[in-house]
């Protein structure tokens, strides 16, 4: 938990609350196999086993017995096991588990499917804690693939149990027992958060809150101590993004931009009036340019055809009438080509210069586009990852712009940013982000939001069909062919070799009321459907677009379906952003099921941009059961009713963790694990608002009042933000 001592001869308390960050092998019964277990779960230090926190937990203080257990809820109960098999079915390869568990007032049946092993790990004769839904059928109540734990002696009636998440090593009760350990050492330690804090927030005290989420007495103590852990989770998160900043900006002067008269040709050269919300991202971003007391850290976040390119070529125009130059980040050749194509021409009408640079770029172009970029005659340089190759230097770089910002990492923004300091930061984002999590993963960054879209376009229709009413599609592709149109077909997969899937390993979606999936699924894949779609749209011409082909080969495709050269583009999500051909006017996505809402959103909006209406065919190899539609049905629709991407990404966020979302694995290794981003809103607006005041405070954490928090930051996050764990 804390990282250091700060007291040259530190007081019982203070000495315990060091004492956390001593090496978890000092405690007792930590050795040998259970030592390697628990590093395999990541825990390292004693503050480490504190915060390993139950996944669940056996409220025995609640339990049923067989008889008075109620159909149709979710009950624990707890007997012996009086029978354990395993049992084929009818459908090929399902083997099911039955454990027949008794009590004093009767017999409860239990079935687990498709887990043979289970009957080698259950013994007649063992008591079993079970926690599941109690149905009836056939003359027994019965439970349907429920939580179980076998229990060793510490498992009476009247107490709740915690179930941690454990490794071969280290059983539930052993686990139990090194917790209870560590705890008695730890005794009662220091709080980082200041009181006050404490006290405003009403927040239990640390100590407090690591014992009651780790042995409650009373089920709400959880909730109470997992509201703190949570809180300390957002609050140590906000304080390291922006000491990070801080101090990658120690030392650098900011750069005040003028606008003048580029910006103002820039205005005359649009072809369109900004709308109200662009207007507003625009003054924003210039008033945030023209400070000369701080550099500009700033999100633009905007939907879909929002229209956030032509407000970044204001940033762009004021760089070049300061005299200096800015750079932009794509994740993907395709998105820097379009940048250059759309942005470049408005650039060129006023008379800002600007280059493009990917790893298709030919040497020779190359070689003499960084000798133009490094005199200073190149005022704007649109790329790829491969603007931060060693060779590539600035004369003067004063702004940053990085488009599809949680698609890199930390350490790519933070290489860019350093052949210019003091430059100002401009990341984009066509995401949409639920507030709660801007205000987590952003929350070092002023945010502009662009909602709407200021010119309209034809929109597009989301339809969603199931895999055996294909055909519509197809219908649909050829008419639009037929008239002159060209469409995308997107594949979850680049190749047949990455394998088909049953739904029981498809993340996020539904099996049946007992737990059993299963439809097979088969995932399309790009190569596969291009043969297939050359036979079914014969003679249109289908080529494929994916990651894995060359820099060239994928700038040489964009240019031929550009161009009207390719009928049916067949791709990954690659075309996800920055792909934009009006003519294309229908896509057809594959194993929807596959993608996260927001995927599909952006998907969908490479259709409809234009004066031609789009429409959007989500396909998905999940069909209806019994006439119900499933969840992942359900959740495919909402789609179809809406083309409101916020309000999807809120939508996303209640069905998937942020993590799928953002990719935050891409931030650097951050992940919230105590922290539900739906229901804690109040909690992360208290801790960045709390964020504010601690550095208003002391803006690196140095006062002795918040030295307790800086040396957690350092501790949780050093690995991260190395940059803050000095003095």
């Amino acid at each position: 938990m804390t990282d250091a001592c700060i007291a040259p001869r530190a007081a019982g308390r203070l000495a315990r609350t060091c004492s956390l960050a001593e090496d978890v092998s000092r405690l007792k019964y930590v050795s040998g196999t259970r030592e390697e277990a628990l590093r395999r779960l990541g825990i390292e230090r004693v503050g480490d086993l504190l915060l390993h926190v139950p996944a669940r937990y056996l409220d025995f203080s609640r339990a049923y017995s067989v008889e008075s257990a109620p159909l149709g809820e979710v009950c624990t109960i707890v007997g012996t096991i009086d029978r354990v098999s395993n049992r084929p079915t009818s459908k090929r390869g399902m083997t099911v588990t039955e454990v027949f568990l008794v009590d004093a007032t009767g017999v409860l049946k239990i079935a687990f499917f498709k887990q043979p092993w289970i009957a080698r790990e259950l013994a007649v004769g063992e008591r079993l804690a079970v926690i599941g839904k109690v149905e009836f059928a056939y003359g027994f109540k019965q439970m349907a693939a429920p939580h179980y734990e076998r229990l060793e002696g510490d498992g009476a009636s009247g107490t709740i149990l915690p179930v941690h998440p454990v490794r071969d090593g280290v059983s539930q009760a052993w686990m139990r027992r090194l917790v209870s350990v560590a705890l008695e050492g730890a005794g009662s330690f220091c709080d980082p958060v200041p009181a006050p804090l404490r006290s405003r927030r009403k927040l239990m005290s640390l100590s407090r809150a690591v014992r009651a989420v780790q042995f409650p007495r009373l089920m709400p103590e959880v909730a109470f101590a997992r509201k703190r852990l949570a809180y300390d989770e957002l609050l140590y998160l906000q304080l390291a993004l922006r000491l990070r900043n801080d101090v990658n900006l120690l030392g650098v002067t900011p750069v005040r931009h003028a606008p003048g008269a580029r910006v103002e040709a820039l205005r005359a050269a649009l072809p369109f009036a900004l709308s109200a919300e662009q207007e507003a991202a625009v003054r924003e971003i210039l008033g945030d340019m023209a400070r000369g007391d701080r550099v500009m850290n700033r999100l633009l976040l905007g939907d879909v055809g929002t229209g956030k390119t032509a407000v970044a070529c204001f940033a762009l125009a004021a760089v070049a009438d300061s005299g200096m130059q800015a750079c932009v980040m794509a994740p993907t050749g395709v998105l820097a080509q379009q940048y250059a194509v759309k942005s470049g021409p408005l650039l060129e009408a006023a008379g800002v210069s600007w280059a493009l640079l990917t790893g298709a770029t030919p040497h020779a172009e190359r070689a003499m586009l960084l000798e133009r970029l490094a005199s200073g005659e190149i005022s704007v340089l649109f790329g790829t990852h491969a603007v931060l190759g060693d060779d590539v230097a600035f004369e003067h770089l004063s702004l940053v712009v990085i488009d599809e910002q949680h698609r890199f990492g930390v350490g790519q923004r933070n290489a860019l940013r350093s052949k210019g300091p003091g430059a100002d930061l401009l990341v984009m984002t066509a995401t949409p982000i639920p507030r709660t999590l801007a205000l987590s993963v952003y929350g070092d960054l002023d945010t502009s939001v662009i909602r709407h879209r200021p010119i309209a376009g034809a929109g597009v229709t989301t339809r969603v069909l199931e895999g055996p009413n294909r055909d519509i599609a197809y219908g649909a592709v050829r008419e639009a062919l037929a008239q002159g149109r060209q469409a995308y077909v997107i594949c979850p997969m680049v190749s047949p070799q990455e394998g088909a899937e049953s739904l029981e390993d498809v993340p996020g979606l539904d099996v049946d009321e007992n737990g059993r999936a299963h439809q097979a699924v088969t995932l399309h894949d790009v190569q596969t459907e291009v043969e297939e779609l050359r036979r079914v749209f014969s003679p249109a011409r289908v080529e494929m677009l994916h990651g894995k082909m060359s820099a060239r080969a994928k700038d040489e495709v964009i240019d031929e379906f550009r161009a009207g050269r390719i009928d049916v583009l067949v791709a990954t999500t690659v075309v996800e952003v920055g792909v934009d051909v009006p003519n294309a006017t229908v896509m057809l996505i594959e194993n929807g099921e596959r993608f996260g809402l927001a995927t599909l959103h952006q998907l969908r909006g490479r259709v409809g941009r234009g004066s031609l209406p789009g429409t959007c065919f989500v396909i998905t190899e999940v069909r209806s059961r019994r006439g119900k539609r499933t969840p992942a049905l359900e959740r495919l629709e909402a789609l179809a009713k809406t083309d409101d991407g916020f309000e999807l990404a809120e939508m996303d966020l209640r069905l998937r963790h942020e993590g799928e979302i953002l990719g935050l694995r891409q931030h650097g290794g951050v992940s919230l694990r105590f922290v539900d981003l739906d229901a804690d809103v109040d909690v992360i607006e208290h801790a960045h608002e709390d964020a504010d005041e601690l550095l208003r405070y002391s803006h690196d954490l140095g006062a002795v009042a918040t030295l307790p928090l800086r040396h957690e930051v350092v501790s949780r996050y050093g690995d991260v933000f190395k940059e803050v764990s000095g003095g």
